[in-house]
């Protein structure tokens, strides 16, 4: 089952889509007039000339894509990043050049992926004390190396 999600695309790049049936995400393109060259470390953030009408309920992750991560160093900040289903501006994407040369994005280069994911609202219940677990407060790395 799939939920409709309206969509404005001022770039001349296709649509995002998922490339097989099995994929979770869509990978998303660069919309720039010019190339991007990131140098080792620089942060950028990327245009995608793409605008959305999220559902209610919903939000779209940005998360990176693994071939460039691995082949270029290239990955998504603040990841994976949430699109709430309020914003109605562009999407872009925060990418960092974690190798140690430069590397250059281009127009139409897929640079992200998006993934639809439903979001649950929380209500707070304020008590004095929480319920006992076997973990407790036992937290980063508590239960050693292997």
């Amino acid at each position: 089952m799939s939920t409709p999600v309206q969509i404005v695309n001022n770039s001349h790049h296709p649509l995002p889509s998922y490339a097989t049936a099995g994929s979770s995400g869509m990978d998303i393109r660069a919309f720039i007039a010019n190339p991007i060259t990131i140098q080792p470390m620089e942060r950028v953030l990327v245009p995608t000339g793409l605008f959305m009408s999220i559902p209610e309920n919903w939000e779209v992750q940005i998360r990176p894509r693994s071939g460039l991560a691995i082949k270029q160093g290239i990955t998504c900040l603040n990841t994976p990043g949430t699109i709430d289903a309020d914003y109605r501006g562009e999407i872009k994407v925060i990418l960092i050049n974690l190798s140690n040369e430069h590397q250059t994005i281009h127009d139409g280069d897929r640079i992200a992926q998006m993934v639809f994911q439903k979001v649950e609202k929380a209500n707070w219940e304020l008590v004095q004390n929480l319920d006992h677990t076997e973990r407790g407060a036992g937290g980063f790395g508590h239960t050693g190396k292997q």
